[in-house]
């Protein structure tokens, strides 16, 4: 008989079950909280590459089976960890989200996420490995979807609208969160990790005139200005400009049937 597919923590007695063991049996001090937050702190260290079980225990001082008791596998625990995580989305409750505007409270959202992503660089690929139905992701996700609907958006284009704001955020937070760990790893600030790169590389003549804004660039940041502010700036320009999109999309579809 084929095994089922593994689809969620969330949808297994497991999400909610307590340990396999009688109380007297269970590992001293562990719980599966402790476990998660542990687990949270370990890949922010040193990533999702060095991530095990094993490891994991080590650091908590207990046997590998110990953490068993308390799991099924790594996947749950890499699952319990995402959603930790997004317990720091600052979400704001639906009453807020039914007085607030939505170009303000989605431009929030979007910072918040970001700033999510790029705190914690390994949450990147576990978000594209997991259904993201534990209860902080929902929360999230509701909040997200109650501002979008009240742009007054098709149900399609709502969707629409959801993808072209927070997929955009996904991908500048994983890109700007891998940056901030090369330059950690490499013992540079990201300022002077860009200068280093900058004068090793060398524009093929032929590209020269396109690639004249990265001549710019380097200026601004010997000016004085920072890559986090540059990075910034670029950011809010792109948020604006699909924030305008959606309310072109609006205006184009007119006012919602009553």
């Amino acid at each position: 008989m084929t095994k089922a597919a593994r689809m969620s923590v969330w949808l297994e007695d497991s999400a909610v079950r307590a340990p396999r063991t009688r109380r007297s049996e269970q590992p001293s001090g562990l719980d599966r909280d402790r476990i998660t937050e542990a687990t949270v702190k370990l890949l922010d260290a040193e990533g999702l590459a060095k991530f095990s079980m094993r490891r994991l225990a080590s650091e908590l001082g207990v046997t590998a089976m110990s953490v068993y008791w308390y799991v099924d596998t790594k996947d749950d625990l890499l699952e319990l960890a995402l959603d930790r995580v997004f317990a720091e989305l600052t979400v704001p409750a639906p009453e807020a989200v039914d007085a607030g505007d939505w170009r303000e409270q989605l431009r929030g959202l979007a910072a918040t996420y970001r700033a999510v992503i790029v705190r914690h660089p390994w949450i990147s690929p576990q978000m594209g490995n997991y259904l993201n139905i534990g209860p902080n992701s929902l929360l999230f996700s509701r909040a997200v979807q109650r501002v979008v609907a009240a742009t007054g958006l098709s149900l399609t284009r709502q969707r629409g609208a959801i993808a072209s704001v927070f997929q955009f955020v996904y991908g500048y937070g994983t890109i700007e969160g891998h940056f901030r760990r090369r330059c950690a790893e490499a013992g540079l600030s990201q300022d002077d990790y860009f200068r280093e790169a900058m004068a090793a590389f060398r524009v093929p003549e032929e590209m020269a005139e396109d690639f004249r804004q990265a001549e710019e660039m380097v200026a601004a940041v010997e000016g004085g200005q920072t890559v986090e502010e540059m990075r910034d700036a670029d950011f809010q320009v792109a948020l604006d400009l699909l924030v305008a999109g959606i309310e072109a999309l609006v205006a184009a579809e007119g006012p919602a049937p009553s």
